[in-house]
Parts: C-alpha cells; structure tokens; sequence
C-alpha cells in the first residue's frame, strides 16, 4: 500500500505542472479531524438547542411556581377571612341566644333545658379561632379548626332555629292569650255600681253583685272587651237583652240591659268591636250596662281587667 499520495494541479494558461505528494497518514489524519468537529460542532449544536429548550422550560417552571406561591398566598389570606368570618358567626348565634334569653324573661317564659343550649350541655362556645399566621406558615391546623368550628356552628344554627320555632308558637299562644282577655271599658259613662256585695236597690237586702254597672246615655256603644265568639244573643229575664262572648281559655263576658244586640250566636268579634247598645231592658232602674267576667265559670272583679 502506497504510503504517500500525489496531487498533480494542471493550468489553462500553460503555467508549469504543479505536484503535491501527502502522506496517506496526514490524509487520514486530517479526514479524522474533519469529521471529528463536524461531529463536534453538531453535538454541540444540539446540545446548545437542548440547553435552550431547557432554559426555556425552566423559565416556564419558575413563573408557575411564582404563580403558584402567589396563589397560595391568596388561598392563606382567603383561609383567614373565612376565619374571621366564622368567628363573627359565633359572635352572632350567642347575641341570638341572648337575645332570646331575654324574651323569654320579659315574656314570663320558662328558661331552656341545660341539654337545649346552643353549644350543647354547658351552653359554651368554641374558643375564637386565630388566624393571625404568616402567610408563610402551613395552615393545615387552622383549616382543620374551621372545618371542626363548622360543623359546630351547623349544629348550633339548627339547635337556635328550632328553639326560635318553640319560642314563637309560646309567644303566639301569649298573644292569642292576651287578645281572648279582657283588656278595655265596655263602654263610656259613669261606674255606678262595683263588682262585690251591695244592697239591693229593688230588695234593700244585701246581696252579692256579680259584675260592676255603668251608666249612660240609651243607645251607646258596648265594645266587645276581647276577641272571641257570641255564645248567646237573645233576653234573659231580669237581666233583659243579654249578649254573652266566650273568649276561649275559660273566659266569658256578659252584657246585660241592652237595648239592641248587634251581633248573633256564633259571630266572632275583635276587641273593640261594637257589640250592642246600652239600653234599660228588663229589671233596671235607669240606661246602663251591667257587664260581667268569668273565668273558669266563677265570676271576677271586671275592674281588673279595665286597662284603660
């Protein structure tokens, strides 16, 4: 094998035959080397678009994570609002509690059972949460806090808004109550005769007088004292034209010596309401009302039930 090789260069202008002789080594040589940063220079290519796309995709990572951290932050301080919040709930299911505590008081209802308390047995509210932390800080012990906290004020709501349910049927029942009592005059003038014993002015003997009278002119207005139905509407006697109202509770009224009845049986009536007419009916010694109260079927002083 030839250990040189010859390069003749030939020329168009008749220039002397130029001759070059290279060692096949050399040539070897300097075809390894050319193929070597060929190869270099392509894997340093790659390697350089490799780098890009890496730096690129670091740079792609780095903005999540900056997201992320910025979101998560927003998350902490959300996390402490709701924190906030739900101390204010509390706040306001005890200013609930104790405002029906008082209600109960002014409205002469019994207290609650310990096992109807708000918060349970005991009645205490769960410790305020804090959520003063560092954004920095982890707040799984917070959220575990809430979620607890939670469930607790969940509880509680429904424990107040069936307790708010009892308390208003009893104060609707009071209500209904004090409409069906006896509450107003049954009619204007003048009281001439009071509920107790009294001599007769027809007999001259003691006698037990059931009702109080009042008297004034014929023709004014009786007033139905409290809600209730007409149970009777017709004369009884010596008592003449006679309107009865049952109220309900155990409690009637009586109108006695009317002129005219207004109303009929089973006609309900509102405190207030125009009734009948003061009148002289039966045995009477002039135009007045004779107006009676019974609880319970007993008769009572009318006197105490006269509020204006």
């Amino acid at each position: 094998m030839a250990k040189k090789v010859s390069f003749i260069m030939l020329s168009n202008s008749g220039t002397t035959v130029k001759q070059f002789t290279i060692p096949v080594a050399l040539l070897v040589a300097m075809a390894l080397v050319t193929i070597l940063c060929v190869a270099f220079i392509g894997i340093s290519f790659h390697d350089y678009q490799l780098l890009r796309k890496s730096l690129a995709a670091n740079h792609h990572v780095a903005k999540t994570i900056d997201e992320q951290r910025e979101e998560i932050g927003q998350q902490r301080l959300q996390i402490q609002s709701f924190a906030h919040e739900i101390n204010a709930l509390k706040e306001k299911l005890v200013e609930l509690d104790q405002f029906e505590e008082k209600i109960r008081v002014i409205a002469n209802l019994a207290p609650r059972q310990a096992d109807d308390n708000l918060f349970g047995v005991g009645g205490a509210a769960p410790e305020d949460l804090e959520p003063q932390l560092e954004l920095t800080q982890r707040h799984e012990g917070l959220m575990r806090e809430m979620h607890k906290q939670v469930d607790e004020l969940d509880t509680a709501s429904q424990r107040q808004e069936n307790s708010f349910g009892s308390l208003l049927d009893n104060l609707e029942g009071q209500r209904n109550l004090l409409a069906s009592t006896p509450a107003i005059r049954p009619t204007s003038g003048w009281m001439t005769s009071r509920f107790g014993y009294r001599v007769s002015p027809f007999t001259g003997r003691k006698e037990f007088h059931k009702g109080v009278d009042i008297a004034n002119r014929k023709g004014t207005a009786i007033l139905a004292t409290a809600n209730g139905i007409v149970s009777f509407a017709g004369n009884k006697g010596t008592m003449g034209n006679v309107l009865v109202i049952d109220h309900g509770h155990g409690m009637i009224t009586r109108y006695a010596h009317l002129s005219e009845t207004l109303k009929k049986i089973g006609e309900k009536v509102k405190r207030g309401d125009i009734v009948a007419q003061m009148g002289n009916s039966g045995r009477s010694t002039g135009p007045h009302l004779h107006y009676e109260v019974y609880l319970n079927g007993v008769p009572v002083n009318p006197a105490t039930y006269i509020l204006n």
